[in-house]
């Protein structure tokens, strides 16, 4: 009866229906988003530690006339060498301006600077730690605490993911998880299926994902029917046991995965030109370098969300030698994958986003008087996106003449949150899970989309 209305509101509501009931059977089936956008997929590029806005995208020249004077908010300035207190530090690194749009850019950006008009660069953002723990989870998950879902977690929520063989939210962790732990990741009170699956660096990506020696695929199928059929007896007695359900489903996502992930994580299929575009067999990018080939593959599979982490950003001291090291580990590979989406045509449908989990300060204190580096800041920090509809070709937002403060298009991390969902297509205050007494959503209690980081 309804269809017969024809092309009136009764068609458009049954098939919100069928859609509706399809996602009661699979919770990651594809599903439209609250709002049309051009990005399908994100990869996220988490730089752990804090890196410095000001010795990579944010120049602050005024540093080169207050180097080792103490760091004072009122009063007279003396020498740090003579007061042994905290001292302001000039950056070891000196910029250029890039691209048409003059994108501000460390010397040692010497491949990302080629793309300087593909990046939107975000000046604005302010967190509320400035302990590594709780300022992961609050830039991965929107909490400070823990225990709420990743950012992944809650866009598969929204989207379902576009490869039923594929988990929808796949990490890219090193061999130490990041501070906080697996909880950057987690599902936290959506359901099981939300969760991020992370690959092992080293080995075998995913134990066990191939079967034994003499079990073939019709065995494991008559095994997991089986298996299959005892489950559903007792989910029919526990309709509310949320957890067999995921596991039942991920026991049918292992057996389809084994026929797809050895060939989306077999890197050696790769042209070798394209290996060497990102940095692989070279000592200083290889590591990174495989992790953005193969979220390039997961991402070209229709994973929704892929997370990759790289370490080590948290430079009290001796920053020339460490930035130094970590950009040169991360510059080339984050360059070619940005290339390789475009020449593939998907870095219009993919956005990408760099960040750490806050800024650092333009002063630090005295350690052997040249180790110069910087302490933790949550009032100021760089976070560039590109790809997926965003502004490029922009800076959005300024710091204070020293890299203190965030003081033009000043946006807490939530509104940031609520900026890479409407990328998405998703409404903040829509994309809602009833926990606890209440709707929660990934904001916490809402926010406001920075428009000027859309194009």
């Amino acid at each position: 009866m309804l269809y017969g209305l024809g092309a009136t509101l009764g068609s458009v509501a049954f098939t919100a229906l069928l859609g509706e009931e399809e996602r009661k059977q699979n919770p990651l089936a594809p599903s439209q988003g609250h709002l049309p956008a051009k990005a399908k997929h994100v990869i996220f590029l988490m730089m752990e530690g804090g890196p410095s806005h000001i010795d990579t995208f944010d120049p602050k020249p005024k540093l080169a006339k207050l180097h080792l004077q103490e760091f004072v908010r009122e009063g007279k300035q003396k020498s740090a060498m003579e007061s042994g207190k905290r001292y302001y530090v000039q950056s070891p690194f000196a910029f250029g301006k890039h691209g048409q749009s003059g994108a501000d850019m460390a010397e040692n950006w010497v491949h990302l600077a080629k793309h300087a008009d593909d990046l939107c660069f975000f000046r604005g953002c302010t967190v509320d730690s400035v302990n590594h723990p709780t300022a992961m989870y609050q830039m991965n998950c929107g909490n400070r605490f823990g225990g709420d879902p990743g950012i992944g977690a809650w866009m598969t929520y929204g989207l379902g993911t576009m490869n039923q063989d594929l988990p929808g939210f796949v990490v890219l962790p090193e061999v130490s998880y990041p501070q906080g732990g697996a909880a950057n990741w987690s599902n936290g009170y959506l359901p099981a299926q939300f969760q991020g699956t992370p690959l092992r660096p080293k080995g075998s990506p995913i134990l066990d994902l191939n079967p034994p020696p003499g079990v073939t695929p019709e065995h494991q199928r008559k095994n997991l029917d089986l298996l299959a059929k005892l489950n559903a007896s007792h989910a029919a007695a526990h309709p509310r046991h949320a957890e067999l359900a995921a596991r039942m489903d991920s026991y049918e996502l292992a057996f389809r995965m084994q026929m797809q992930v050895p060939e989306v994580l077999d890197l050696s299929r790769e042209d070798p030109r394209t290996k060497a575009l990102y940095g692989i067999g070279q000592d200083a990018t290889d590591s990174f370098g495989r992790k953005c080939l193969l979220a390039r593959n997961l991402v070209e599979k229709g994973v929704r969300f892929v997370q990759l982490y790289n370490g080590s950003w948290d430079s009290h001291d001796y920053i020339e030698r460490a930035h130094g090291n970590l950009v040169r580990g991360v510059d080339q590979p984050i360059a070619a994958l940005i290339a390789d989406l475009k020449q593939r045509g998907l870095l219009e449908s993919t956005l990408l986003v760099w960040c750490g989990e806050f800024g650092r300060t333009p002063d630090n204190g005295v350690r052997g008087g040249t180790a110069y580096g910087r302490d933790h800041n949550p009032n100021a920090m760089t976070i560039w996106l590109a790809g997926g509809g965003c502004n490029a070709g922009h800076t959005i937002g300024a710091t204070d003449e020293l890299g203190m403060e965030a003081v033009e298009g000043k946006a807490h991390v939530r509104d940031f949150h609520v900026t890479l969902l409407r990328l998405l297509g998703l409404d903040d205050n829509k994309l809602t899970f009833y926990h606890a007494g209440r709707f929660k959503q990934l904001s916490q209690f809402g926010g406001t989309v920075i428009k000027d980081l859309i194009a």
